[in-house]
């Protein structure tokens, strides 16, 4: 079991992310047998994932209307049995996703599934009858007050009933098999303020959480909550019970947002830097599964080369999907060829992956982010069962220096425990010396004030992490200064001057795709480019 401080996830689609892998052997692309295959698992080994987080694997319902434009549900959110797998994703029945399992995990890989508990395949009054409906409608789903129709509280026509004791047992019958059968490690909940609803409100005191808390199994499994679904008082995020992660979408706009040079956020990514203890104080930072993307969205190349939403391919005139992604273009919507913009979107993209990894919480990663995975701009692809939702495997070479970046930087959290503590910076002084734990600078290298970080205008800051002040740091431990320039101009920063501090080290700038090392005296500054992060370590 790897502890969730030295966690990296991938969110992956068991069936896309083999459909186009040229080394898997065509009958088994798109099954739990092909991510066996030996490449596949040196691609995560050598990313530095330690869990993959399956989208759903159970099977799901086909609706008329995506049949009828020639679509389905790919993503899988419709499930109408939870105790099988997907019958396409299975080449020798369900021993070959309890074989995968055992494969990763002698990779050291955990795997972790997307469960669907809020609602079901059978949608509204209008869809079918498949299962739960036919078996007993009236404890399964959860009623309006007239009793007439479904309260829908997923957006998807009807909300499961875990007001239900027979409802909850089949839900936790569900976890324990997959869990002791199955072998998983874990389970991220999809829309998990509904199975949270104890007659119509939402409490981390419900049975749901209370069952799995108790359990003797389950309660020993990472627990991921997506912490929202569409009813009321429905976005609940930090107010999971303290034995669950949760998906913090407020890190992924937030950072979006700063990285895009919107005025006003340079507190708020400080805030997500630092493991937003602003929404989950009182636990540990990795309460927070931060990321920058993931499936329902735009992908990491996407979010960098497009301003809008493009899903005319869903056959919903373009209205489904997330409306405001705080994405950015360089200047020209979708493919290009001029080299300044393909220049400053390689930057954007190694300043998110430098973020995400340099953050104290969770990192995860989406498929595909690492070798520049494009879904030409659509960011919905729930229906895309096709080249524009599978992974891409570009050819050798064709995307190596991002990916070698990815790999540095997973390398670089895991080697320096100082960017995965596991309890929340203090600010406070500490020592004789009176240094700080975290110090927040100005690019003239002072502390920020609190006119810094309201004024609207700031777009620039800095951070100095004094890692041999951290809880179990290693001998020789050493401070980390990051720099961060979202404004579109060239920033010259000074270096803090502290005691013992001679020199800085350059680690990464993210204004070139390899960096060569140097040193930088104290006192001095550091010619920051635009739109750039730059990393060093003191010696």
């Amino acid at each position: 079991e790897t502890p969730l401080s030295r966690s990296v996830l991938y969110e992956m689609h068991l069936r896309g992310f083999t459909m186009r892998h040229p080394k898997v052997e065509p009958a088994l692309r798109g099954t739990a047998a092909g991510l066996r295959h030996p490449a596949v698992i040196d691609h995560l080994q050598k990313l530095g994932i330690t869990a993959v987080e399956f989208l759903p694997v159970t099977p799901a319902a086909v609706t008329r209307r995506l049949a009828e434009k020639g679509l389905r549900d790919y993503w899988g959110y419709s499930p109408i049995s939870y105790f099988a797998v997907e019958p396409r994703y299975l080449a020798g029945g369900r021993e070959d996703f309890r074989r995968t399992v055992s494969a990763f995990h002698a990779a050291g890989i955990e795997v972790i599934l997307d469960m669907v508990f809020n609602h079901t395949g059978e949608n509204d009054v209008l869809g079918p009858t498949l299962s739960f409906r036919g078996i007993d409608n009236a404890s399964y789903y959860v009623s309006k007050p007239d009793r007439r129709f479904p309260q829908d509280w997923s957006g998807c026509g009807n909300s499961l009933n875990l007001d239900h004791p027979r409802v909850l047992q089949m839900v936790l019958d569900s976890l324990r098999y997959w869990a002791g059968e199955m072998g998983v490690d874990g389970f991220r909940f999809d829309l998990a303020v509904s199975p949270g609803r104890v007659r119509g409100t939402f409490t981390p005191e419900a049975p749901f959480f209370a069952c799995i808390a108790q359990d003797p199994l389950l309660s020993h499994l990472k627990m991921i909550a997506e912490p929202w679904d569409l009813g009321p008082d429905g976005y609940r995020l930090g107010a999971f019970p303290r034995n669950f992660s949760e998906w913090n979408d407020r890190y992924r706009d937030d950072v979006r947002r700063f990285w895009r040079s919107d005025a006003g956020f340079a507190g708020r990514f400080a805030s997500r830097l630092a493991g937003s203890s602003d929404i989950f104080g009182g636990r540990k930072p990795q309460a927070g599964i931060n990321f920058v993307a993931v499936h329902d969205g735009f992908t990491l190349a996407d979010l960098v080369s497009y301003r809008e939403k493009h899903n005319l391919a869903n056959g919903e005139g373009g209205r489904d999907g997330r409306a405001e992604n705080f994405s950015m273009n360089g200047g020209v919507e979708g493919e290009t060829r001029k080299g300044a913009v393909l220049s400053l979107r390689e930057r954007l993209r190694r300043n998110f992956v430098a973020t995400l990894f340099l953050s104290q919480g969770v990192p995860m990663l989406l498929m595909g982010d690492e070798t520049g995975r494009s879904q030409g701009g659509n960011n919905n692809t729930y229906c895309q069962d096709n080249e524009t939702g599978w992974m891409d495997w570009p050819t050798e070479g064709s995307h190596g220096n991002f990916l070698n970046f990815v790999r540095l930087l997973a390398k670089f959290r895991r080697d320096h425990p100082v960017f995965r503590r596991e309890v929340f910076f203090t600010e406070g002084r500490i020592g004789s010396g009176g240094i700080k734990d975290i110090l927040w600078l100005t690019p003239g290298g002072r502390e920020m004030t609190q006119q810094d970080w309201t004024a609207p205008q700031t777009r620039c800051l800095g951070v100095r992490f004094d890692a041999r002040l951290d809880r179990g740091a290693e001998e020789g431990a050493k401070s980390f200064l990051l720099m961060a320039n979202a404004s579109p101009e060239r920033v010259r920063f000074a270096f803090p001057v502290f005691s013992g501090d001679r020199r800085w080290y350059r680690l990464i700038d993210t204004e070139e795709a390899e960096v060569a090392p140097a040193y930088f005296a104290v006192p001095g500054d550091y010619p920051l480019a635009p739109r750039s992060l730059a990393l060093f370590s003191c010696e």
